[in-house]
């Protein structure tokens, strides 16, 4: 008997189970469920590698990965700090920053600004903040004026254009009166556009200007360094940090956006569980499908047992039957998942014009478009789940197939 002729019993049974309505429908159910469940796995996984890039391409491109700033008093010589830093070589870059924050008005109240007084000679090590800002209004940074770049959704709020005067209020520390303040003026020299909340609270300016302002002299608020692994940037920065004999705070990025890297790994975990869970329901519909098949054969398998077809052979029957199923769904959804993966962003945006609607408010997430970064493992990993739950589901069908008798299947025929 040909080793290959399970194989092909177990495909013509396939076919004219097809043909069978009910049965047929409960096959293309399991079918179409893992489909989907693979395909909107892939989707969301992409989904989340896309906001994990964002995070650490983007806003880790502009945040500070680690920060020493001066308590009680400044930092006077940041420099001894950068010659600490360079004996360091998991530290990459180090630059100086002045730091102002205070209260500008919109319409209908105020609103929070930081102001960083930043160096542009040395700020490009630490920051990509230039790549989102033009040239002119880049180098409007290198002089000792009050030039001032904002973010382009602030500058919306504010109501103001490049060209007008920005007036900025901050407490006055020789005023113990709480009401007391003092007023700053800045002029709109450009504008960066980055994206997310970053562009309605943060702002830069000149350091030199801003130390002046703040009557620093050489000294500076704090220095900003930048880490070859982000994820190694809290104990780099304590290390540094303990080197220096002043007293300074220590900061990494994990204090001030470290809740969004955990979130993205919490909805990226509970969206596998959901999402696997999807894809199990509908391979027990081919329990369901196999069950009635063996039902709806019974007589077929009790001839092929008289014949002497063994029952290893019989269970390679049915489970080609239903790994068929998880090969079918499993295709479809991969293809259907890397098709919408690949073109998440633009289906968003489109999306937003026809609805109308905001899916992420820049004034509410870090990015306010939905991103997509499709990785490959996760496609395998998720097919390889798909077909492997399918194979499981077809074993206790297919081991009922081979417990048929012959004589009592054939007797009721």
């Amino acid at each position: 008997m040909s080793k290959w002729l399970p194989l092909t019993i177990g495909w013509r049974f396939f076919r004219a189970r097809q043909s069978n309505g009910f049965i047929g429908f409960i096959s293309f159910a399991s079918t179409a469920g893992i489909a989907l469940g693979v395909g909107v796995l892939i989707v969301v996984l992409s989904a989340m590698n896309g906001f994990e890039k964002e995070l650490q391409d983007r806003l880790l491109g502009v945040v500070s990965h680690g920060e020493l700033v001066g308590v009680n008093q400044p930092i006077a010589d940041w420099q001894d700090i950068a010659k600490s830093a360079s004996n360091m070589p998991q530290i990459t870059g180090v630059a100086p920053f002045v730091r102002l924050q205070g209260l500008v008005q919109k319409p209908g109240g105020f609103q929070g600004l930081i102001v960083n007084g930043i160096d542009i000679k040395h700020e490009s090590d630490v920051s990509s903040i230039a790549d989102y800002m033009s040239v002119d209004a880049w180098h409007s940074l290198s002089s000792d004026e009050n030039h001032i770049v904002l973010g382009r959704s602030l500058l919306t709020k504010l109501g103001l254009k490049v060209g007008d005067t920005l007036a900025m209020y901050t407490p006055d520390a020789n005023n113990s009166q709480l009401t007391s303040a003092k007023s700053h003026r800045f002029v709109v020299s450009g504008v960066f556009e980055l994206g997310g909340e970053i562009e309605s609270t943060q702002a830069y300016v000149s350091l030199d200007y801003l130390a002046d302002l703040l009557e620093l002299g050489s000294a500076v608020s704090g220095v900003r360094i930048q880490v070859n692994n982000v994820f190694n940037a809290a104990s780099i920065t304590r290390d540094l940090g303990f080197a220096q004999e002043q007293y300074l705070y220590i900061n990494d990025w994990t204090r001030t956006q470290g809740h969004l890297y955990q979130d993205i790994q919490l909805v990226r975990l509970v969206m596998y569980l959901v999402l696997a869970l999807v894809i199990a329901v509908a391979c027990f519909n081919i329990v369901s499908t196999l069950v009635m098949a063996v039902r709806d054969k019974a007589s077929e398998i009790a001839i092929l047992m008289t014949m002497g077809l063994h029952r290893g052979a019989i269970m390679a029957i049915f489970i080609l039957q239903g790994a068929l199923n998880g090969l079918m769904g499993c295709t479809i959804g991969g293809i259907l998942g890397v098709t919408l993966a690949y073109n998440l962003s633009a289906i968003a945006s489109s999306l937003e014009q026809i609805l109308g609607i905001q899916l992420l408010a820049s004034d509410i997430y870090f990015i306010d478009f939905l991103p997509s970064e499709l990785h490959y493992q996760d496609v395998l990993v998720v097919l390889l789940m798909g077909l492997f739950m399918s194979l499981i589901a077809t074993i206790y069908p297919a081991w009922k197939a081979t417990k048929i008798a012959p004589a009592t299947a054939l007797a009721g025929r």
